[in-house]
């Protein structure tokens, strides 16, 4: 099971600038706190950041934030990018599931799911969205709700669909 900041790591580039350009794009208060946490991180003023053109800022901010003193920066930022950007995603897995949710999110999570179940939701996932966001999605789901399904974490751990970076 991976941690935020080790997904960050772990993800391609492009995905990872993707996720910061989301960020950047349409949650402002996000990407500035990251922003600052990286700074932070670097021991530069925001503003030093804020100079470099965006390319070379994503990229240099990715790359630390894959540091695991900033795993708590990193969770918010996925989760903002999940919750905000891959609302559908979220519902139709939580749906398949036979979780009750609203627009994604849930407040109490069964112990465990059945093999069946889960085999179907994440085929539903990966049939209907790119895989490499279906990975991120199921580990951060994993790690972050504390939900650690054994027969989940098999299935990042074995299916070839569900590595990171290797779909593009």
């Amino acid at each position: 099971m991976l941690t935020a900041n080790e997904l960050l790591g772990f993800m391609s580039p492009a995905m990872a600038n993707d996720i910061l350009n989301y960020a950047f794009e349409s949650d402002k208060p996000t990407y500035k706190a990251t922003l600052n946490a990286v700074a932070d991180a670097r021991k530069v003023r925001g503003v030093f950041l804020e100079r470099q053109s965006r390319p070379q800022r994503h990229a240099m901010m990715a790359s630390t934030l894959s540091r695991p003193g900033l795993d708590a920066v990193a969770g918010g930022l996925i989760r903002a990018w999940l919750v905000q950007k891959h609302k559908a995603m979220l519902v139709d897995f939580l749906n398949a599931l036979g979780i009750e949710n609203k627009d994604g999110v849930v407040d109490d999570l069964p112990p465990s799911v059945t093999d069946e179940k889960l085999k179907a939701a994440v085929e539903k996932l990966l049939a209907n969205y790119h895989h490499e966001t279906v990975a991120i999605y199921l580990n951060a789901f994993n790690d972050m709700n504390q939900a650690n399904w054994p027969n989940l974490k098999i299935l990042l751990e074995t299916d070839p669909r569900l590595q990171l970076g290797a779909h593009s």
